[in-house]
């Protein structure tokens, strides 16, 4: 049996335009920090790792792209 493990902690609740860089910058931060860990992870808990660094670039750029 495996114990499941808990998703990404959730952010700043505003859409990306609407938050500040630092907390963007702190998001992106946090999740491409958790690809340290992945040595120690089964890999079947890789992808979803993977993912939360693709979704906080993903907020990160398009915050960008509507400042502009």
């Amino acid at each position: 049996m495996t114990v499941p493990t808990p998703g990404p902690t959730p952010g700043d609740p505003r859409p990306p335009a609407q938050q500040p860089v630092a907390a963007l910058r702190a998001d992106v931060e946090a999740a491409v920090a958790a690809l340290e860990d992945l040595a120690d992870k089964p890999v079947a808990e890789h992808p979803e790792v993977f993912e939360a660094v693709h979704a906080a670039l993903g907020r990160a750029l398009t915050a960008g792209s509507e400042r502009g």
